[in-house]
């Protein structure tokens, strides 16, 4: 029975033997470094791949010292008191979770390292076994990576904003071809409305010429002299509307060319409006006037196209006259400030529908209680753009079936 056991504790020391060959092996040929330090973290033993990764020649170099040794100098403080906390409580665990952990060699380079611990126990006290890990290939694999996904993201967000200002570019012809769509589509509705408006405007002047012209002949012959005056004065009449409508359409054509010149001129307001109204009492209706306020004021001459001025008056002193009824007064009042003077055109007529205000200087627009009146709707949008040549300005109130205010403001010196 002794002999039995004898083969048994021999088989054991065989055993136990050759696991302790494995482990050298293990250590001796590993890839990576191994170091077993003791409780106080004072190197015991290094592995061959150890001591060629720290760039030592012997392990007599780094065995007794301690673990610090092969750590860069700016950590040592707090690797002192990270690994003193391991030991109250050791466990097998990977080191430097969530930031980075650097080696040093021999020759105080650096490198970046992965750490994992494991600890044991034998009859010599207790030790801890480090796996070391040198990852200066992997990091600059992935610093590769991170460069070329930089690139890549920088690359992605150049085309990005490449295909983004095309996107804008495409949108904005978008916008200017629709723009241009419906500027050609309000031409073209503009040019209906204006062969409407034209046709109907010549008809009407030209049919009342040539009918009164057929009866100034018969009164002529039959000697009816009062009622051949009369007809006289309608063909008169519808001359100077013929003569409006052609004078209106030419100044559009030359606004839209941008042949409109202001010309210059030093004129006395007062004087210039007082030879307007003697020349518009042609056209007043039964018991119209027009009345003069504050002229006498204007003294002084004022520096500004007399042309384009006489046109804005006429048109809006027309307006006044044709859209207000009979035996009710025009009053055209002045007003002198240092640097303007202002002119008002105050009627009795039938008024602006509040609806139709905003529209009231486009072009070709007629007021929706104004349709049975003779006009072609280009009045208003040409002193508007006169104005707008001479600097000045309109505003105007009104009120349906009782008149309307328009007041023109021009600078002294253009």
């Amino acid at each position: 029975m002794k002999n039995y056991t004898d083969i048994d504790e021999y088989k054991k020391i065989l055993v136990d033997k050759d696991i302790i060959n494995q482990f050298e092996a293990i250590f001796k040929y590993a890839n990576e470094a191994i170091i077993i330090t003791d409780n106080s973290s004072v190197i015991q033993k290094i592995n061959p791949a150890g001591i060629k990764m720290f760039g030592y020649n012997e392990y007599q170099e780094i065995e007794n010292h301690p673990i610090e040794v092969l750590i860069p100098k700016r950590y040592h403080t707090s690797h002192i008191g990270h690994r003193e906390k391991y030991q109250e409580h050791p466990k097998a665990r990977s080191m430097g979770v969530n930031y980075e952990l650097f080696g040093q060699k021999k020759d105080g380079t650096e490198f970046p390292v992965e750490v994992s611990l494991s600890p044991f126990k034998n009859e010599n006290g207790s030790f801890v076994v480090c796996f070391v890990i040198d990852i200066t290939n992997r990091k600059k694999a992935e610093e590769t990576e991170k460069n070329y996904r930089h690139e890549l993201e920088k690359e992605v967000e150049e085309r990005t904003l490449i295909l983004k200002e095309a996107i804008q570019k495409l949108e904005k012809t978008k916008v200017e071809l629709d723009q241009s769509l419906k500027r050609e589509q309000e031409l073209n509705s503009m040019k209906t409305r204006f062969i409407s408006i034209a046709s109907h405007e010549f008809r009407t002047p030209l049919s009342t010429v040539l009918s009164s012209l057929s009866l100034v002949e018969k009164y002529g012959n039959l000697n009816e002299t009062e009622k051949r005056a009369k007809h006289i004065d309608r063909i008169k009449k519808s001359i100077r509307n013929l003569t409006d409508i052609l004078n209106d359409i030419l100044s559009v054509n030359r606004i839209e060319e941008g042949a409109v010149v202001v010309n210059l001129d030093s004129f006395n307001l007062k004087y210039f409006v007082e030879e307007l109204v003697s020349e518009l009492n042609g056209i007043l209706k039964s018991g119209q006037q027009i009345l003069l306020k504050g002229f006498e004021d204007l003294k002084s001459n004022i520096n500004q196209d007399p042309k384009l001025v006489r046109h804005i008056l006429i048109n809006l002193l027309s307006n006044a006259i044709k859209f207000s009824p009979e035996d009710k007064n025009i009053i055209i009042k002045a007003s002198n400030f240092e640097n303007d003077v202002t002119i008002e055109i105050i009627d009795q007529g039938i008024g602006i529908p509040e609806e139709d205000q905003k529209k009231l200087f486009t072009r070709f627009f007629r007021c929706t209680n104004a349709e049975n009146i003779q006009g072609t709707g280009l009045g208003l949008s040409i002193v508007y753009q006169y104005l707008i040549l001479l600097k000045g300005k309109i505003n105007y109130t009104s009120e349906v079936k009782k008149g309307s205010t328009f007041k023109v403001t021009l600078p002294k010196n253009n």
